[in-house]
């Protein structure tokens, strides 16, 4: 797409993070005669030619990781200056100072699959545009230049030179396109080359997974970096966040065993709510009024000729004392760009003294509202995505994030206690969640869907958010059914006893032809229904495999439990081939 936002060079992203997009109108009007002519095409790049410029899916992928690596701070994640984060807008207040853990959990992922999608091609080379490619070099040389950074924890010195390489290849690329455009030129990506990327990356991110590790066992989720005036990128650290244990989780990096422990800790931690069996997004916490914040200590203000003086003065642009003796800043001070802005606008008597103490004052002022720590809403509501509160959406991807990790934990044949305490995990999870529990303990009706749960009340704000999907997912997981290789599988492995029926009961369905249907399931078994064919799970049964019941009466024995390209693909096109599934576990 042709958008008219230029994101400032690197040096001036530097200088002030929180500022650094710019809005080019003769652009945009450009963009909007283009759409008057072409249509929707007309907000699409174009070759020198004017033709839309079109790529292939690889160099779609490698701009999407590059740009995220152009903005990787080692250690602290990504670095959110023109990116929010990652699923909760009420962190947007990070943007700018911020840097994200939690998009580099989920670049791991993405690098992972990468990897994968390039080793199951047989391709040597990958074409892509000329500027990408010198796009890919830079990032690649400078991770490569850089790899002794992985043998111990990073200096800030260090952390810096690094960050400003990778800053600088970004920038180059943007400013190329920016001027120039595309000129349709080509050049080859190695697949070796591709692979040394992909690897070299998970190497970093690997690095800076364990450099985030808490003492609690838990894993950061966002942190703050500053560029130091004496140089140097320092980080500090904010609270935990159930976000970033999702995350971490879904990384892949974790084996289950360590998994397990994230989840143990998780249980002892402030995120744990005990009321509700569940999961708050971050830890509750009082917070502090802005009388108490806004009090300059004296030691500041006696060694502070500038503050002294307006004191004595009687001005109170800067500062002022109150009746019972005590010092505050002006109180219509929002931030320290309010405080340097009112130093800038002192009478000219005040230049020498502003001139020398400007800095100061405005380290005071930091330290005593720590703006730089404000994360959003989420540091200062208590309702919706607020401290104390419960998210649904997010706690139903930490149940799929940890049924992903029971699974790999089964498949490779794991520690079998593990694999029993991941499913302990999984179930407690999902246990907590709304539609499992009483109208009492959700505040609702169970069943209705409600986005979120403030502390001390029952489920507020009702409408279906995109948990509804994460639900689905793990619903399919439950039963064990997944695709591979255009096969479909089943395996009941974490399936629950109490899930198999008691008494044979009937099931009411409607099939591909959206007929409703009624299927008697007997004693000791479950159905569900997969593309609209009800598939019938029966746990003690003296055979084993599947029992294909075709449209034309007939029956099909599978002496295995998946089925073949073949059969999975008539239950995927619904083409009424397949009426019943009935699958036998012995």
């Amino acid at each position: 797409a042709h958008v008219p936002y230029i994101i400032k060079p690197y040096e001036d992203i530097v200088k002030n993070p929180k500022d650094t997009i710019l809005f080019d109108e003769a652009l945009h009007n450009q963009i909007d005669q283009q759409k008057e002519d072409l249509g929707a095409d007309g907000a699409l790049l174009k070759t020198p030619s004017g033709e839309v410029y079109h790529v292939n899916m690889l160099e779609k992928l490698l701009a999407t990781i590059l740009a995220k690596m152009s903005n990787f701070v080692p250690e602290a994640g990504i670095w959110l200056n023109t990116q929010r984060p990652e699923w909760n807008d009420a962190n947007n207040a990070l943007v700018g100072n911020g840097t994200s853990m939690v998009t580099l959990y989920y670049m791991r992922r993405f690098f992972s699959f990468l990897d994968h999608l390039i080793d199951s091609v047989d391709f040597t080379s990958f074409t892509v545009s000329v500027e990408l490619y010198d796009f890919f070099k830079e990032i690649s040389n400078e991770l490569a230049k850089h790899k002794s950074l992985l043998t111990n924890k990073i200096g800030d010195q260090e952390r810096q030179s690094f960050v400003d390489a990778l800053g600088q290849a970004g920038s180059s690329y943007r400013n190329q396109i920016y001027n120039n455009g595309f000129s349709s030129k080509t050049a080859d990506i190695s697949t070796a080359d591709l692979k040394v990327f992909i690897r070299i990356s998970l190497s970093f991110i690997d690095h800076s997974i364990d450099a985030n590790k808490r003492e609690d066992g838990l894993y950061h989720a966002y942190n703050l970096i500053t560029f130091e005036d004496q140089g140097g990128v320092s980080i500090s650290y904010l609270d935990e966040m159930l976000e970033g244990q999702v995350a971490v989780l879904s990384s892949g990096y974790l084996s289950p065993a360590q998994a397990d422990e994230v989840l143990n800790q998780m249980r002892k931690s402030k995120l744990y709510r005990e009321d509700q069996n569940s999961y708050i997004l971050y830890p509750n916490k009082d917070l502090p009024r802005f009388f108490e914040k806004n009090n300059v200590p004296n030691e500041v203000v006696e060694n502070s000729t500038l503050l002294k003086t307006l004191l004595t003065n009687n001005n109170k642009q800067i500062i002022q004392k109150d009746s019972t003796g005590n010092y505050h800043f002006n109180g219509n001070f929002t931030n320290t760009d309010s405080l340097n802005n009112a130093l800038s606008e002192l009478p000219a008597r005040y230049e020498n003294l502003v001139s020398t103490e400007k800095d100061d004052l405005l380290h005071v002022f930091e330290d005593l509202f720590d703006h730089k720590s404000f994360t959003g809403r989420s540091g200062t509501f208590f309702g919706f995505e607020g401290l104390g509160s419960i998210y649904w959406h997010m706690v139903s991807k930490l149940a799929l994030a940890v049924q992903e990790v029971l699974w790999e934990s089964i498949h490779k044949q794991s520690n079998s206690k593990v694999s029993e305490s991941l499913r302990k995990h999984y179930y407690a999870v999902v246990d907590g969640i709304g539609a499992h529990k009483t109208p009492k303990a959700y505040g609702a009706f169970p069943t209705d869907p409600y986005s979120h749960t403030p502390a001390g009340r029952g489920a507020q704000q009702p409408g279906m958010t995109g948990q509804v999907k994460e639900d689905i997912l793990c619903r399919w997981g439950e039963f064990g059914v997944y695709a591979e290789g255009g096969k479909l599988f089943f395996d009941p492995s974490i399936v629950r006893s109490e899930e198999y029926l008691e008494e044979q009961k009937e099931f009411g369905f409607y099939d591909v032809e959206n007929e409703k249907q009624t299927l008697t399931v007997p004693k000791h078994a479950l159905c569900f229904t997969y593309c609209q064919v009800p598939i019938v799970y029966h746990r003690e049964s003296n055979s084993k495999g599947i029992e294909l019941v075709l449209s034309n009466g007939e029956k099909k024995k599978i002496d295995q439990h998946h089925l073949d390209v073949v059969d999975a693909a008539n239950l995927f096109s619904r083409n009424g081939k397949i009426s019943q599934i009935h699958i036998y576990f012995s």
